[in-house]
């Protein structure tokens, strides 16, 4: 299945307006993914991952990268073209945890 297939089959993200990823040993935050043109898709898997692995570990980056499909084999022959793919190979090679803290967007927006 391709990425945009499997968006498809992933809870809606609406409800967020971002998702920031914090280191599990320090509490410092690794990086924030917010709910806007260009990082949506990132927003629901790394959402996906967090309802359904509690955090991000090896295990999770494993699956998170099944759901990026295509775009995984682009980030490996371009590092830096696709940050939130980098981070899931990354946690593959140096196993660690991030928690992730959801940021609801709020009634106004």
């Amino acid at each position: 299945m391709t990425f945009a297939d499997n968006l498809k089959q992933l809870p809606g993200v609406s409800h967020l307006a971002a998702l920031q990823l914090i280191d599990a040993t320090d509490g410092s935050v690794v990086a924030s993914i917010e709910n806007k043109p260009g990082q949506v898709g990132s927003l629901a898997v790394y959402n996906h991952l967090a309802q359904i692995f509690g955090v991000i570990t090896a295990d999770a980056a494993r699956k998170g990268l099944e759901l990026f499909a295509e775009h995984v084999e682009d980030a490996r022959a371009n590092p830096g073209k696709h940050p939130n793919i980098d981070r899931l190979l990354q946690l593959q090679a140096e196993p660690r945890k991030l928690k992730v803290k959801q940021i609801f967007a709020s009634a106004t927006e």
